[in-house]
């Protein structure tokens, strides 16, 4: 696949803009009247004044946006777009990976359970992304932020044409300081060109953009020793230095009956993202003010920490 670090001209014919602050090509939060002070570390931005600002990927997964009916969870959606609307407003980046179109697409047409067969599943996405993207549009509107939508297919994720081109729009995006939302294209997504679960898309994501972190919010606190479902004495593993056969072999089977995730694509996303040095974080959506205490580098949820080296 195609990376954009393998790529020498990547950062050619782009007109420099000197009101932002820049490392490793990537566009910051715009220039103080004092100077900050850069992080040392690769990859973070600049300083606000609780540290430096990073470039983060949220993925936001079905169970986190909708009840069980599949209708929006509209208290929870507009406290996390307030949240991510401060961090933003903070300095760091936000790219936002969201799931939730076809859940939200067989509510509002009123199906009784998530569609199984292909054609009523992509009529779902397909009227489901329109409200999706309506209530982002609205959500972060109020706190004068901008969206973007891409959809994507894995023909643009593995394509080396196509996933330039994504890379270069994502690039300028962030120039204009708006926020991209991505989701699979589950309309015209096929199984030959799926890429089948949003943990692994964001996963992608976060190496392709060079991302500091991604935080992956489901329905579950984190990574435990066994599913606290039917184990009560799981106990939840906070930290994890790195993947090994003991961890992996933790993954469990699929999540809620909304979504298509579950520990395993997790892992898969955690084994991405930490190999390209992205600290990975699992947590609960339920509160969305917890993306704060994760920001800081605060012990919420099961981090995994980025290769070094």
């Amino acid at each position: 696949m195609w990376h954009p670090n393998r790529n020498p001209n990547r950062n050619q014919n782009r007109t420099p803009n000197r009101s932002l602050i820049r490392s490793r090509g990537r566009p910051l939060a715009r220039e103080a009247t004092h100077s900050p002070t850069r992080h040392p570390a690769a990859g973070m931005l600049a300083e606000n004044e609780k540290g430096p600002t990073m470039r983060i990927v949220i993925k936001v997964g079905t169970s986190t946006l909708a009840h069980p009916t599949g209708r929006l969870n509209i208290q929870r959606i507009e406290l996390l777009c307030k949240v991510m609307s401060d961090l933003k407003n903070a300095g760091h980046q936000i790219i936002l990976v969201s799931s939730g179109a076809i859940a939200m697409g067989f509510g509002k047409l009123n199906l009784p359970e998530r569609p199984k067969d292909v054609p009523t599943k992509q009529a779902s996405a397909a009227v489901g992304q329109c409200e999706l993207m309506y209530t982002y549009d609205k959500a972060f509107g109020e706190y004068n932020h901008t969206v973007a939508q891409i959809l994507l297919t894995a023909e643009e994720v593995d394509q080396p044409d196509r996933f330039r081109n994504f890379h270069n729009t994502m690039v300028r995006l962030l120039e204009l300081h708006a926020l991209p939302i991505i989701n699979e294209n589950d309309t015209m997504a096929t199984e030959e060109i799926k890429i089948g679960d949003n943990d692994t898309l964001a996963a992608r994501v976060a190496v392709s953009m060079e991302a500091d972190l991604l935080i992956l919010l489901s329905d579950i606190d984190g990574l435990y020793t066994a599913d606290p479902r039917t184990h009560p004495d799981a106990e939840l593993i906070s930290d994890i230095p790195a993947l090994t056969d003991e961890i992996i072999a933790l993954a469990g089977g699929a999540g809620s009956s909304l979504g298509t995730g579950g520990m395993a694509t997790k892992l898969q996303a955690a084994t991405l993202a930490t190999a390209a040095g992205c600290d990975m974080v699992i947590a609960n959506g339920v509160a969305p003010s917890i993306l704060y205490d994760i920001a800081d580098g605060k012990p919420v949820g099961s981090r995994f920490r980025a290769k070094k080296g």
